[in-house]
């Protein structure tokens, strides 16, 4: 097992793909099934480099983790939250592409190795965008479904905000990194790393099996963290927002697009997570005094179309109160 002062060692070639895994206080099986679904890839060991980031947890998952020898690095730091993880993870990180993996999750082989297949095939893409499940079955067929650049992609579809979702070239990070301390640090991070992507390979492969567990940080109920999540959500929309008005033209629409469609969800969760009109009300007229609100009048989809009719005037803000709850109940 290598270490954070072994991974400076001279490397004969550059790995294709650095893995990188935030970890913190996880049952150690669970980030050893994330490593072996890694292992599992058709990756030879000078292609691939794991780095997992032990973010403080309590007890170190390293016994665990002794049967991988120099399969992977393992670093641990004192607790400083996801994004500084993941952000030491991009420092150390040796490879042309990285991919984040949550512990708790796993990469699907044969999905996953076509997405490989793609970065061989295509040696100047930036990104593969590939789609996600809830069901470990192997998918048998996937394609490539088209070819665009990040900022074509935001201008004309909703994106999945997930860091994870895509494969992408190291060097087209720059300075960019993850805001640290806050929730929502992903959808932050990923239009601008996706603006920064000329090609962009869209395929349908379910590469990503994402493990929604009931008491993770995303579905906490408590009411301390769910107005630091509100709170948090707010001010990536506000940072995107001012950082789209110093972006070319292309861009700058990218952004506002994303921009209004994180408005939307942000309303959508402040009226599922509080049921407060009070609370409602006075985020509208916070965003309003920002100039976020009313959404814009675009058509960005028959869902963002509706939902910003319902929030202009205080009925449908109350029909959104009374109805939104239930109808999340019903599914």
């Amino acid at each position: 097992m290598q270490n954070q002062q072994t991974n400076t060692s001279f490397q004969e070639a550059q790995p294709l793909v650095s893995f990188i895994i935030a970890y913190y206080n996880l049952p150690v099986q669970m980030l050893c099934e994330c490593i072996d679904s890694i292992l599992a890839l058709s990756l030879q060991p000078s292609e691939r480099e794991i780095i997992i980031v032990d973010d403080g947890s309590k007890v170190s998952p390293m016994n665990g983790l002794m049967r991988y020898g120099d399969a992977i690095i393992y670093i641990r730091q004192k607790n400083q939250g996801l994004s500084c993880a993941r952000n030491k993870g991009i420092d150390m990180a040796t490879g042309k592409y990285l991919q984040f993996v949550d512990a708790d999750d796993k990469l699907i082989t044969a999905s996953y190795n076509y997405c490989i297949q793609l970065l061989r095939e295509h040696e100047d893409a930036d990104m593969v965008m590939f789609d996600f499940t809830n069901d470990e079955t192997q998918q048998q067929m996937f394609s490539l479904l088209y070819t665009t650049n990040g900022t074509e992609l935001m201008r004309h579809h909703n994106i999945h905000g997930t860091a994870w979702g895509y494969i992408f070239r190291k060097n087209n990070l720059s300075e960019l990194r993850f805001t640290p301390g806050i929730y929502h640090e992903d959808e932050e991070f990923t239009p601008l790393l996706l603006i920064r992507a000329e090609l962009l390979l869209v395929t349908d492969a379910k590469a990503y099996y994402y493990n929604k567990r009931r008491y993770s940080i995303t579905t906490s109920t408590d009411k301390e963290k769910t107005q630091k999540r509100l709170n948090d959500c707010h001010s990536v929309i506000v940072r995107l927002h001012n950082k789209a008005d110093r972006l070319p033209v292309n861009e700058r629409l990218a952004i506002q697009r994303r921009v209004a469609q994180l408005t939307m969800d942000y309303l959508y969760q402040v009226i599922m997570q509080t049921r407060s009109s009070q609370e409602l009300n006075q985020r509208i007229e916070q965003l309003r005094s920002q100039g976020l609100f009313p959404l814009p009048r675009r058509n960005y989809s028959q869902k963002y179309v509706w939902f910003r009719v319902m929030t202009i005037t205080s009925f449908g803000r109350t029909i959104l109160l009374n109805t939104l709850p239930l109808i999340s109940k019903e599914r």
